[in-house]
């Protein structure tokens, strides 16, 4: 009885069975795989709890679907390849996450496949080399303190192409319009700079030299953001 239970309708004679114990061997390695990549990709690194989750059972759910398939490899990462692709549809990934996600799945692949000693000896390795690259002195670019974004609401009548000119000229090394739009009905322009500072001690300097072309009108000078897409 508990044999038939674990048979496919479809099956035929000709059709490789797994055996239940082969069955919950190969799930309970892949579900320790997926937990030891979850613990290794938190370390050092700030993530959200349901994306843990997600890459601890990641493996396993692989596993299953690449048995379920009976050896056809092909079939199996096609299906398991959707999995993937939800997070990533309605947030942007970090290429650290994309990366955890293939290795998940490809451990999930190794032991779906029965290969259960290279499915571990796998995720160890990788594993062993997450942490290593967090203390490897990559150059990451990040934001200084004189990278500024200026916002400035000036009136219509002001021709804001070169009213800003000279200032910038003087108190930055860099500047970039960003963007111009319209507000109150048309009456004011809002526009948007990325700037470099020369001497960020010269900051309350330069805001009082630009209220003094704008009208007094709203200035803004807040750190600059990164952008919301890396990889």
């Amino acid at each position: 009885m508990l044999n038939t239970i674990f048979q496919g309708i479809f099956d035929q004679n000709n059709t490789t069975v797994i055996a239940l114990p082969q069955f919950l061997l190969c799930v309970g390695v892949s579900l320790l795989i997926g937990l030891f990549l979850a613990l290794v990709f938190q370390y050092k690194n700030r993530s959200t709890k349901s994306f843990l989750a997600t890459l601890a059972l990641l493996p396993s759910i692989v596993c299953v679907i690449i048995m379920m398939v009976n050896g056809n490899i092909g079939a199996g990462v096609a299906v398991a390849g959707t999995f993937s692709l939800v997070r990533f549809r309605s947030l942007p990934g970090t290429a650290r996450e994309i990366g955890a996600i293939f290795l998940a799945m490809g451990a999930g692949l190794i032991t779906g496949m029965g290969y259960l000693g290279y499915g571990v000896l796998f995720a160890l390795i990788l594993g062993l080399m997450m942490v290593l690259l967090t203390f490897f002195p990559f150059r990451d670019r990040q934001n200084t303190p004189a990278e500024k974004t200026l916002r400035i609401t000036i009136p219509e009548d002001l021709n804001y192409g070169d009213v800003f000119d000279e200032l910038l000229e003087k108190y930055t090394s860099h500047h970039e319009m960003v963007s111009v739009k319209t507000t109150n009905m048309g009456s004011l322009f809002k526009l948007h700079y990325n700037i470099t500072l020369k001497d960020p001690a010269q900051e309350k300097e330069f805001i009082d030299a630009l209220r003094c072309r704008n009208g007094n009108l709203e200035i803004s000078l807040t750190r600059q953001e990164d952008p919301a897409y890396e990889l």
